[in-house]
């Protein structure tokens, strides 16, 4: 059965290979605004659902793997930042807390669909006004939720984790796997 993913991401492409040899990408353009009912801690599960659908709707017979993950610092959520004050906006906001990433997952196909959304939490060092204007001007910050990546520079600010490292990067991978078969097993019935 085809596999899509539909995400640009290069990390999310990374570690989806170690879920599945055989995959394609194709990037879900959708708008991300939320309606005003969901939380916080619902907004990734709710968006990747919207992926997922999207591209599968225009691929019969597919199994589309729609993915998000938001930063939620003291209950607001914190995506990928505008610019530069952005994110040190964010990061000033993580110094010395601790925080939840958190990524929505969705699979599915021919209007089957299942849902989850991993949760880990971050605890970030308390950060200087320097380290936060480095890490900001290393450019690194600007294309991920919460303004920082812990696979790069970013883990120079992360004093610890509990849960999955790999969700904090853009995909639990090892439950995703786990899910995947089972849906699979589901809709081959």
């Amino acid at each position: 059965m085809k596999i899509i993913l539909a995400s640009a991401s290069p990390r999310r492409k990374e570690l989806m290979s170690l879920v599945s040899e055989d995959f394609e990408i194709i990037p879900a353009d959708i708008d991300e605004a939320l309606p005003d009912n969901i939380g916080a801690e619902e907004s990734a599960e709710y968006l990747a659902c919207m992926k997922a659908e999207h591209i599968g709707r225009q691929h019969k017979g597919a199994v589309t793997i729609g993915c998000d993950t938001v930063v939620v610092c003291d209950g607001i959520v914190m995506g990928k930042p505008a610019d530069e004050k952005d994110a040190e906006r964010m990061l000033s906001a993580l110094s010395g807390k601790v925080h939840k990433v958190i990524t929505g997952v969705c699979l599915y196909s021919d209007d089957e669909k299942r849902s989850f959304s991993q949760v880990t939490e971050v605890e970030f060092y308390p950060l200087s006004e320097k380290e936060i204007s480095d890490y900001v001007s290393s450019g690194e910050p600007m294309d991920k939720a919460g303004a920082y990546g812990i696979q790069g520079l970013g883990s120079l600010l992360v004093k610890g984790i509990n849960g999955d490292y790999f969700n904090v990067v853009g995909l639990p991978a090892a439950r995703l796997k786990r899910e995947l078969d089972e849906f699979m097993c589901e809709i081959a019935k």
